[in-house]
């Protein structure tokens, strides 16, 4: 069980590790957590066939902790979050659950959780996870009593009123919607603004038929990408639960650390927070107009460093986007769409303004295989590596150890960060030289090849 307690939410296999004692439990003694600050928790799923069940024993759990239970039903994790800072009938929760996979195969499923506006999650998880293990005789009987909300209208009404100054965009888009939830909430304020578009795959289907909802592998853009070959200017992609976005051009695929750019450059004097996936390019041209921030990976350290200081935004190269300036500071991939459509109808020409930046090599995430006993053991016997390296490796100018190991070359950068969420060691590499790139790769790699043998 102890696998599931996750470092930014829980999650697991349906049946295996997520059935239905195990999430009674975790419904209960979470439940005792919001019992302290209000009791009045909001729940809502994803389109996969268990989350109805699992939500079930979720309000089981929280109705024995003696909490109210408000029921949004299926919507996307953006308009979960949205349920925070909304009442409903006089009742304004102080928690939420979202139970969602995500990106994760359909067998998968999970709780993203929210407590006073802020995510709860690293050892606030850890410390649930200990609890409910060394509790677990302890019985909760079936009690499905809850109050039904709509916090999906609620939040469709709002974005509708937010973005009707762009009525009338005269660019065409397609959007990939992944048959994610999604296509619960985006059509509808598509149609409400008159934009010219196409939607893919709009169902939600838990099984996932079309393609695996996960916009950051390449094999998952080849509907979109086929669509932009055409009549269409520009394409959006989201992940399972909505609050992850692939933006596309004909010309380029959009990352979240060069939207952050692209956001960042139409605000004064911005505060905006990147993760140590984030290209140099990102942090060296926001620092020419305002301050950037590099932190941690993962929504939840992210939401927590954007209160820290005051951010008005915060990017994850995986396409996370959050937004504090003009909305609530959560990742939510239907809110960002508005705002590069916003960009654009104001007079952006991304490609062009892409060209203009400074051209480094970057790979991809490449993904090194170990297991969750081992992979936080490998960062550290890198870090130690690092400290006398062999007589062939690039020089060292700076190592920024925020999250995992960041190295910072000459002419660019590697990265080897353990994965809070799967089982392996996650590298990127930069560089302005396409040469370098690859010899920082083929070097830091090595390092990791040599910790696995310690």
């Amino acid at each position: 069980m102890n696998n599931i307690f996750r470092e930014y939410d829980i999650r697991g296999i349906y049946e295996k590790e997520l059935n239905e004692k195990t999430t009674k439990l975790i419904g209960y003694f979470l439940g005792l957590h919001v019992k302290k600050s209000g009791g009045v928790v909001a729940l809502g799923y994803d389109a996969r066939s268990h989350s109805p069940m699992l939500c079930e024993y979720l309000t089981s759990g929280f109705n024995k902790a003696g909490c109210t239970v408000l029921n949004m039903g299926l919507v996307a994790t953006p308009v979960n979050y949205f349920a925070n800072y909304n009442e409903f009938d006089g009742v304004t929760p102080n928690a939420s659950v979202m139970i969602t996979g995500s990106h994760n195969p359909s067998e998968y499923n999970g709780f993203k959780i929210t407590i006073d506006k802020k995510p709860f999650f690293g050892e606030d998880i850890y410390a649930l996870g200990r609890e409910i293990i060394a509790n677990l005789d302890f019985q909760v009987e079936d009690n499905v009593a809850c109050k039904t909300i709509n916090a999906k209208d609620r939040y469709i009404d709002f974005l509708v009123k937010e973005f009707e100054h762009l009525k009338g965009f005269d660019k065409s888009f397609v959007y990939d919607c992944g048959n994610g939830v999604a296509g619960v909430v985006a059509p509808q304020i598509f149609e409400r603004l008159g934009f010219t578009c196409k939607a893919l795959f709009v169902e939600p289907d838990g099984t996932f038929p079309n393609h695996h909802p996960d916009p950051t592998v390449e094999k998952n853009l080849v509907d979109i990408k086929k669509e932009l070959e055409g009549e269409f200017e520009y394409g959006f992609a989201y992940d399972g639960d909505a609050d992850r976005i692939a933006f596309l051009t004909k010309k380029n695929n959009v990352k979240g650390d060069i939207m952050a750019i692209l956001f960042s450059e139409a605000m004064d004097n911005p505060t905006v927070v990147g993760e140590v996936k984030c290209s140099q390019v990102m942090y060296d041209t926001i620092n020419e107009y305002g301050k950037a921030y590099m932190y941690k990976t993962g929504h939840s350290n992210l939401k927590v460093k954007i209160a820290e200081v005051n951010a008005d935004f915060a990017a994850e190269v995986s396409g996370h986007l959050f937004f504090n300036d003009r909305y609530f500071g959560y990742d939510d991939a239907i809110y960002a769409t508005l705002r590069m459509i916003e960009l654009i109808n104001n007079g952006l020409h991304v490609d062009k303004r892409i060209a203009q930046l400074p051209k480094v090599y970057s790979t991809e995430e490449i993904k090194v295989e170990t297991t969750d006993e081992e992979k936080f053991v490998l960062i550290d016997r890198v870090k130690e590596l690092l400290k006398n390296p062999p007589n062939d490796f690039p020089y060292i100018k700076e190592i920024i150890d925020v999250d995992g190991v960041r190295v910072i070359f000459d002419e660019g950068w590697g990265l080897v960060r353990a994965s809070n969420t799967t089982p392996v060691l996650v590298t990127r590499f930069e560089s302005t030289c396409n040469e370098k790139a690859k010899e920082y790769e083929e070097k830091l790699n090595a390092l990791i090849i040599k910790a696995k043998t310690l």
